[in-house]
């Protein structure tokens, strides 16, 4: 890469400010407003059924380009693109009753949140059940991802989107923590399982063991990145995690550290307490220490510590996200029913559960943050040291957007949650969830690898910074197309690659 052009790249993503919390909250908001407008059209319309051209091509403009566009062309106005999302949905509720019964619509197809196909034959109250609410809150948190990985390397993708370099909120560092917040929330299956099952019985060495080839995978893909952004001499941001650290590290090394904290849940049966917990002595450490000065100002010296300084202590927070993850999904994915509890009961107390935990941490968000009218800590978020602040941003978020993704998937979807046992399930989860959301949360993380990949190619194979908006929107939506091609060919396919 030519010298001069990486030092633009690195300048391009250094020294950023981020963005107020308000933008960033109406910009994220289109994906709720997406699935509004989509399950108009599938509730009252079957428009999704059968699964047309026309119905790709639709459902690929609301729930992926519509998250394109509000980060790029729409993002000075998000309130306007959510509007011409709501609009049409109105519309719709307001001139057509519901349409026909839902469970015989479409042909049985797996999700992801269902995690085995012996899980959806296995029948009975204890079987975990499916719900489209969380393949819908994690597909578009993999979508908005997959976006902005490419995007920030355009001129019209904002820089105050971009991740900040050590103080403030931008829609990126959302996306970070969203991304090990939903992994959370999906874990959450396991310990379910395991409570009445022999393997809940397993020591903790072996728990330790399963999970390293979980991790494993994952530790050989950072292997891979370091050596190739190395290697070709591609154009990095330091700060951001440090000279060899990146995000695949973190992500690999998550499952054995949860599982040494899992250990905890004896003592400690509430996750959000152990969530808490870290991130409240890791703030300790930053306050009283000279750890947070060590972090952001100090000379990286020959060691490894030194070198990777921000990905090595931040891991606390990212660890503290990824355990109030798993205490949101230990909450809304059981079923809930029992012979004193019916399934509309059951619905509503997971909405209220949601509803008091998105209170909850914003709450406590608002305090840490903030003066609070004398009574907050005013601590300034930053996602470089995954701070508390930091934290319970990401916590108060993600468990808002579950939250609005349960309210609409209960209104328009009714018989998903309403009907008792496993049979036909399946076709009910597949008529109330995108096809292409679906297929994105299938193979998720491989779609991320991929995702990399191509945002490697193109930026080692075009000058980005120079491309204008016609062009960079050309790039981007043919690279959406592309990821979404190979998510829809992965699911047809019945291709499940687990990472």
């Amino acid at each position: 890469m030519d010298l001069s052009y990486k030092a633009r790249k690195e300048a391009f993503v250094s020294d950023l400010t981020g963005g107020n919390i308000g933008e960033i909250n109406s910009v994220t908001l289109v994906a709720p407003a997406s699935i509004l407008l989509w399950s108009a059209l599938q509730s009252r319309l079957s428009f999704f059924y059968p699964y047309t051209t026309t119905a790709l091509i639709t459902d690929f403009l609301i729930n992926v380009l519509a998250i394109l566009f509000a980060t790029t062309l729409y993002s000075s106005a998000p309130l306007l693109l959510n509007i011409l999302l709501a609009s049409p949905a109105v519309l719709i509720l307001l001139n057509y009753s519901r349409s026909r019964p839902q469970q015989k619509t479409k042909p049985l197809r797996r999700s992801e949140n269902d995690s085995s196909t012996k899980e959806q034959s296995s029948g009975g109250s204890e079987s975990l059940p499916i719900h489209p609410f969380i393949t819908t809150y994690r597909a578009a948190m993999m979508v908005i991802t997959c976006v902005a990985i490419l995007a920030v390397d355009f001129r019209v993708f904002p820089r105050r989107f971009a991740k900040v370099e050590n103080w403030g909120t931008s829609l990126m560092d959302l996306g970070v923590g969203s991304f090990v917040f939903s992994g959370g929330v999906v874990s959450a299956r396991s310990i379910l399982k395991n409570r009445n099952s022999e393997s809940s019985t397993r020591s903790l060495l072996q728990r330790l063991i399963a999970s390293m080839r979980h991790s494993f995978p994952l530790l050989v893909l950072g292997l891979i990145r370091l050596y190739s952004v190395k290697g070709l001499d591609y154009a990095e941001h330091v700060t951001e995690y440090g000279v060899h650290w990146n995000f695949f590290f973190t992500m690999g090394l998550l499952p054995p550290f949860v599982e040494i904290f899992d250990a905890l849940a004896v003592f400690i049966p509430r996750y959000e307490v152990l969530s808490l917990g870290i991130a409240i002595l890791y703030q300790v450490l930053l306050e009283s220490t000279d750890l947070r000065a060590y972090i952001l100002v100090s000379p990286r010296g020959p060691g490894l510590l030194s070198k990777n300084r921000e990905g090595i202590f931040s891991f606390l927070g990212y660890l503290a996200i990824f355990l109030a993850g798993r205490a949101t999904g230990i909450r809304s994915i059981p079923r809930g029913t029992s012979p004193s509890t019916s399934p509309q009961q059951a619905r509503k107390r997971t909405l209220t559960c949601l509803g008091v935990q998105t209170v909850s941490w914003t709450t406590l968000f608002i305090l840490n943050s903030t003066f609070a009218f004398g009574y907050g800590a005013n601590i300034p978020v930053s996602r470089r040291l995954a701070n508390m602040p930091y934290v319970l941003w990401v916590a108060a978020f993600n468990n808002a957007q579950v939250f609005l993704f349960c309210l609409l998937e209960t209104f328009f979807f009714p018989s998903v949650h309403r009907a008792l046992g496993k049979e036909g399930e399946a076709e009910r989860v597949s008529f109330a969830t995108s096809r292409i959301l679906t297929a994105f949360n299938k193979n998720g993380l491989f779609i991320f690898l991929v995702a990399n990949l191509l945002t490697g190619a193109v930026n080692l194979s075009i000058h980005t910074l120079d491309m204008n908006t016609v062009q960079a929107m050309a790039i981007l939506v043919g690279y959406a197309a592309i990821l979404t091609g190979i998510a829809l060919g992965l699911d047809k396919a019945n291709i499940k690659l687990t990472l």
